[in-house]
């Protein structure tokens, strides 16, 4: 996995990293046109119509995961990155076409199809093209894109929505804004396309794929080879470290940002520049990432996500109940993001992309992604429900409390995987069975 020179390394692993980029804003863009498609389309009153069409993109991504590993493990990784970029380029063009609901949501699909993909795909290529002293760098420039593809949703959002207190500027963010907004995603997902055809394919695929390999496989790996026993724990450290970095609770902040900060007690134009700091301070604790993933370790990291945000969301859900609102919710969240941008965002894709063994690790980080997309899916649905019963402030005390129980697990379980080759950990890790 040296064969390549750094320069040339890091041209690949950014090419790749592109799906996060687009992964970001994808996933991002919708909070802020929210306000404005749920006018066009007449579904402010409806909060089952409002969850779907939150909702719809995270199926895809369901989908998206679903058949990645599998697709990977058949045809390579370069082709189904370049099919992650040919979804991205039609949602993005469709949904800001659409006039109908039920369009919207189809484009909308097959977008989360997109991000299903390249967030099972990019960061495995990286990790497998790159040499294990810097390997956890390279994996996480993946999620420094995805956060950058946060920060371009949310500042393409903020110039494009015209000041809400103008009748004019309203009507214009109902009929056109919100469409700017998805469409400025079709510029840098064809750049991606482009990009992606300058990559050469995974070594480790190909040397899975040399016709010795084939014969000591008998065949593609299957989800029966992956369940089997001598796989279980491994199996088991990268399902719950998937579903709990969304189940943490921090991406509700994106994604139902205007209910966040507007309970806070901002209003829709404060709250858009609210959210603009969050996702720079987002960018700027991703940087900071990549020097301590190499520095402190994985597992070190984890730990600090897994405690700290428990202790966050404890204190704002405390600040919710009491009925604080202002700069003090702007600071805990803003913290709760930090925590996060360093710790769980990029070390949860690090760490699943290099537990696996080769053979498995397409499938394996398939079934991952998957439960990543469920818990992340189940954490967007029931938000509005859970919030409407018991508060913010229940909310966010039962965050803590998932954060608190994760932090137990990970002392007992997570392993330390820095510096370690992908062979080294393989014989490690399955070896411990």
């Amino acid at each position: 996995m040296n064969q390549y020179s750094k320069g040339f390394l890091y041209f690949i692993c950014l090419v790749s990293a592109m799906g996060g980029l687009l992964f970001g804003y994808d996933w991002v863009v919708i909070g802020g046109a929210k306000p404005f498609y749920e006018l066009y389309f007449g579904i402010s009153g409806s909060p089952l119509l409002q969850g779907v069409a939150m909702t719809t993109a995270l199926i895809g991504c369901l989908v998206g995961a679903m058949v990645a590993g599998a697709a990977a493990d058949r045809f390579g990784r370069k082709p189904l990155l370049m099919t992650a970029a040919v979804l991205f380029t039609v949602s993005a063009v469709a949904t800001g076409l659409s006039n109908d609901f039920t369009l919207f949501n189809l484009s909308r699909f097959i977008g989360g199809v997109g991000i299903g993909v390249a967030s099972a795909l990019s960061p495995m290529y990286i990790a497998e093209v790159s040499p294990a002293e810097i390997r956890g760098r390279m994996v996480s420039l993946n999620q420094m894109t995805i956060v950058l593809g946060i920060l371009a949703a949310q500042v393409a959002n903020l110039l494009l929505a015209k000041d809400t207190s103008v009748p004019a500027f309203l009507s214009w963010n109902v009929e056109w804004g919100w469409r700017w907004m998805f469409w400025a995603e079709a510029v840098p997902a064809a750049l991606f396309l482009l990009m992606s055809f300058l990559i050469p394919e995974s070594p480790v695929y190909l040397r899975l794929k040399d016709k010795k390999t084939k014969a000591s496989r008998n065949g593609q790996p299957g989800l029966r080879e992956l369940f089997q026993h001598k796989y279980g724990k491994v199996l088991l450290l990268g399902l719950v470290i998937a579903v709990f970095q969304q189940w943490c609770g921090t991406n509700v902040i994106f994604n139902y940002a205007q209910e966040i900060f507007t309970g806070a007690g901002y209003d829709v134009d404060g709250m858009f520049i609210d959210i603009v700091i969050t996702g720079i301070a987002n960018v700027v604790f991703t940087v900071v990432a990549l020097y301590t993933i190499e520095k402190w370790g994985r597992r070190t990291l984890m730990l600090m996500g897994a405690g700290g945000l428990g202790l966050i969301y404890l204190i704002l859900g405390t600040c919710y109940a009491m009925g604080v609102t202002g700069l003090m919710m702007v600071v805990l969240v803003v913290s709760a993001i930090s925590v996060y941008a360093m710790t769980l965002a990029p070390v949860t894709w690090t760490l699943l992309a290099e537990i696996f063994p080769d053979h498995i690790r397409g499938i394996a980080m398939a079934a991952c992604t998957f439960a990543l997309w469920v818990g992340c899916c189940t954490l967007t649905f029931s938000f509005p429900s859970m919030n409407a019963v018991l508060g913010f402030s229940g909310t966010f005390w039962i965050y803590s409390a998932i954060c608190f129980c994760a932090f137990v697990f990970l002392c007992s379980r997570c392993p330390e995987t820095k510096g370690k080759s992908l062979e080294e950990l393989e014989q490690e890790l399955t070896a411990a069975e």
